[in-house]
């Protein structure tokens, strides 16, 4: 008899775990606070990105594709092998000196894929201390989450 309340209790507890990840879901769909803040940024994300990424395109003269701004939780940006380019909207929120260093960063891995030597001197050339601000993004940078 115990053996089965036990079994009803870790099915209970999974089920109210599912639930809750239903539910913040639900939530930003909606609307909840952390999508307005997306509806809020995004368009200044938007003209941030394109207008850094021209500036920059200018050393480099990489081909893009699509530049999507983002509700991501867990990343800065992305960048997918048909060259399409994705930031998170909090990127408008950073310093002048992060968010640069962000669109550098995936706008080198047009050229590279990888986070190779070579990758970094590509990053150096425009962003010579991406050393400090990529260190500084993980100790002072928004929490994405």
């Amino acid at each position: 008899m115990r053996r089965i309340f036990k079994i009803i209790n870790g099915r209970l507890y999974y089920i109210s775990r599912i639930r809750k990840k239903v539910a913040s879901s639900a939530t930003r769909r909606r609307g909840g606070k952390k999508s307005l803040n997306y509806i809020k940024y995004k368009k200044d994300a938007g003209i941030l990105v394109k207008e850094r990424l021209e500036y920059f395109n200018q050393f480099y003269n990489y081909k893009y594709g699509r530049v999507a701004i983002r509700n991501q939780k867990t990343r800065w940006g992305s960048c997918s092998k048909k060259g399409n380019l994705n930031f998170n909207y909090k990127i408008v929120l950073l310093t002048s000196k992060q968010s640069d260093y962000i669109i550098v960063h995936e706008l080198c891995h047009l050229k590279e894929f990888n986070h190779s030597g070579s990758f970094w001197s590509l990053v150096a050339e425009t962003v010579p201390d991406y050393k400090e601000i990529r260190s500084s993004l993980r100790t002072n940078g928004l929490r994405l989450g």
